[in-house]
């Protein structure tokens, strides 16, 4: 194994990088890593079951969403220090912020609700409960901030939620187990993995936020198709194959795979380094954190984390457009 070139790649010097935030849902806590030594310098304690991670619009806080913990836990992403945390966030499963930063949206995986917050900045004020079917999964909202859309996970459906209203606009079915959702910067497209089958559908949206997408096709990409995590070249995305222990990239302007990367034991969230060269990828059935080299399309190194691990980010990484 060449590691010259690869730890030239991840790190320049020790210190110099901020850490790897790796959640280990069934340890409920947070491991943190050197990317300069590739050693897990501390464990960060949350509340039960942290699946997934956003960092809020400043910048300046990483927000961990602990699910059956009903909190929020706001640690600093240069530093890894604990911030503080937020109590009486209903099941917050999954979590996004709106791009015009004035809103905040939870799946309650749980719980069978989509909550919506206003976030002025530094609070959350809940704006309302929406009541949904069976297992809501992930959230993706569109560029202008009005629209939410959040798969089904159990009832296997796709809704869309008009944010600034809080009513939910229709429902439509999906395949098996809708997983994680992205749409493409276009605005035309919006790509679900689906966890249940061995690809993604790609619906073709309607003309306005209100009319419901249609379903184009299915791209194969291989068994459990999960969570995607965009190249940040305007043109690729990657989605993790969690059986068939896969990653696929697409090529989401002509709806292709275009290549393929090997993603070990239960392939989960994905982040992707500055240079776009490493993902960084949830190995989650075998408790590591696997780095895999999309030039060699090789995994370089695993580093051994908690139980079950979910959202992986660093403040290093690709951009997320």
């Amino acid at each position: 194994m060449a590691l010259l070139p690869f730890l030239h790649g991840l790190a320049r010097a020790a210190g110099d990088e901020p850490p790897i935030f790796v959640l280990n849902s069934k340890d409920a806590d947070v491991s943190v890593i050197d990317p300069s030594t590739w050693e897990e310098i501390k464990r960060i304690p949350t509340g039960k079951e942290p699946h997934h991670l956003y960092l809020t619009p400043d910048e300046k806080s990483l927000i961990i969403a602990n699910a059956f913990g009903d909190s929020l836990t706001f640690i600093d992403p240069r530093t890894a220090e604990v911030q503080r945390t937020v109590r009486g966030i209903l099941d917050p499963y999954q979590l996004r912020f709106s791009p015009d930063m004035q809103w905040f949206v939870t799946a309650a995986n749980r719980l069978n609700h989509v909550d919506i917050y206003r976030w002025d900045g530094e609070n959350l004020t809940l704006a309302k409960r929406i009541p949904t079917r069976r297992t809501p999964s992930h959230i993706w909202i569109d560029a202008a901030s009005t629209t939410a859309y959040v798969t089904m996970q159990d009832s296997s459906e796709l809704v869309a939620i008009d944010i600034p209203t809080q009513k939910l606009l229709w429902r439509i079915s999906t395949g098996t187990l809708p997983a994680d959702v992205y749409g493409t910067p276009d605005g035309r497209h919006l790509l679900i993995g689906l966890t249940g089958g061995d690809g993604v559908e790609i619906y073709a949206l309607g003309a306005s936020p209100d009319v419901p997408p249609k379903l184009k096709q299915t791209l194969p990409t291989g068994e459990g198709a999960h969570a995607f995590r965009v190249v940040g070249d305007g043109r690729h995305v990657l989605v993790s194959n969690r059986v068939a222990n896969t990653i696929s990239k697409i090529d989401f302007v002509n709806l292709a795979v275009v290549d393929e990367y090997p993603g070990p034991s239960g392939p989960d969230c994905m982040d992707l380094t500055a240079d776009g060269r490493y993902i960084l990828l949830s190995s989650r059935w075998a408790g590591r954190l696997s780095v895999i080299d999309t030039q060699t399309r090789k995994v370089v190194r695993q580093v051994k984390v908690g139980k079950s691990p979910h959202g992986v980010w660093t403040l290093n990484h690709a951009p997320r457009q």
